[in-house]
């Protein structure tokens, strides 16, 4: 068995090496979507961190 760990890195290798779609990489890497971020989703946690971050260190 494969942790989700290791298949979000198989659809992050074939999202990049091949171009292929979300969808498809996690197709064929047997990873469920919901386990594999979105590019919007991480893009607002980096935004999140980020403002974080700031607010942090105004305090």
């Amino acid at each position: 068995m494969v942790s989700p760990a290791v298949k979000r890195e198989a659809v992050a290798h074939l999202k990049a090496l091949l171009g292929l779609s979300e969808r498809r990489a996690c197709r064929i890497a047997g990873a469920d979507r919901k386990t594999v971020p979105s590019a919007t989703a991480l893009r607002q946690a980096l935004n999140m961190k980020i403002r974080t971050e700031a607010f942090a260190s105004t305090a």
